[in-house]
């Protein structure tokens, strides 16, 4: 090349590296800028065995797929708040992008997620929370106050607003569950002076424990007119409690649980009412929280975030609420398949 031919075309070379640098930070569709490379984000439920949590992972690989972020999913085989922070730890030596975790006890995992930002990895949680100063969003099914109102209203109209009934939570640190049971009994003494909980157990997110602890209720409390239970795997095993001290009808069933787990309940009578929101839109909506998060997207302060085919999504404050909860009867479950 003569020199007066290679003068221009290394003028000229500058801004073609200037195109090439624009053309590659161009954002992707409406909803969140391309990654620089591809998020890792690692999904953390309470126990990896329970159908609520499959159904959340079920909407969490449709929002990586459609996001083109990479998924790695696992947790406890049960209830196991020491396993879930072993696993926080192992992610934080493998550099994950993001870690979205369901915190069973909401203290006890604060330490290893506050680590975990400090290396730089970026925290969502959903379905259960941590402190505040341990993620930067919390991805809430509904408002803890909606879901307990919910439940109890629901409750006083099936036993006529009065007489005894009992909690099956899943274990008495679920910072959820206490969440809900605080609103449940606020809304028990402002509404109904005739109602009495007069216990609350324990299941471990188990359906074999819920159904024996229903069961002790039951022979212990010769008038107990509802059981109220607030895990997935209670309210089945609740039911086949009831179903089996042939108290179909006299002791009242319902319960935060999937629509797919109770239907039979539902349709024989046993159980009367199922509270939830879509499980898997809860899980689609927390990967796409985590990856606008990871992208830097969505950051605090901002007061929407749009989650691809759920639209747009509000947020109060930190919280992005997916919505209120629903009521699933004999009547309307088969419209349902989760």
């Amino acid at each position: 090349m003569k020199r007066s031919q290679f003068i221009p075309a290394l003028l000229a070379l500058p801004f073609t590296l200037l195109m090439s640098c624009e053309k590659s930070s161009a954002p992707v569709g409406a909803d969140h800028p391309k990654a620089a490379k591809k998020l890792t984000i690692a999904f953390l439920p309470k126990s990896k065995g329970n159908s609520y949590f499959i159904a959340c992972e079920k909407g969490a690989r449709e929002a990586v797929q459609e996001l083109g972020a990479e998924l790695l999913f696992d947790g406890p085989t049960n209830t196991d708040p020491a396993k879930q922070n072993e696993i926080v730890e192992n992610w934080m030596t493998l550099g994950v992008d993001v870690i979205a975790v369901a915190c069973e006890n909401r203290e006890g995992i604060a330490g290893p997620l506050k680590r975990a930002q400090e290396k730089g990895i970026k925290i969502v949680t959903f379905d259960s929370d941590t402190t505040p100063d341990a993620r930067s969003f919390f991805v809430n099914q509904a408002t803890p106050q909606g879901i307990g109102e919910a439940l109890m209203d629901e409750a006083a109209r099936l036993c006529a607003e009065e007489g005894e009934f009992a909690i099956i939570t899943a274990t008495l640190t679920a910072a959820n569950m206490n969440e809900w049971r605080k609103f449940i009994e606020a809304r028990l003494a402002e509404r109904y002076p005739k109602m009495k909980l007069i216990d609350t157990k324990p299941c471990d997110d188990q359906k074999d424990k819920a159904q024996a602890e229903t069961t002790n209720l039951i022979s212990a409390n010769p008038n107990l007119k509802c059981i109220m239970a607030i895990c997935s795997p209670a309210v089945p095993g609740a039911a086949e409690a009831v179903k089996q001290a042939g108290k179909a009808g006299i002791v009242k069933v319902v319960g935060l649980g999937l629509p797919s787990e109770n239907k039979a309940y539902l349709k024989d009578g046993v159980t009367q009412s199922v509270i939830l929101w879509r499980v898997a839109d809860l899980g689609y909506l927390t990967i796409q929280a985590a990856y606008a998060v990871g992208t830097g997207a969505l950051e605090v302060g901002s007061k929407s975030i749009h989650a691809g085919k759920l639209g747009e999504i509000q947020i109060d404050g930190t919280s992005i609420i997916l919505g209120k909860p629903f009521v699933f009867t004999k009547d309307n479950v088969d419209q349902f398949d989760f």
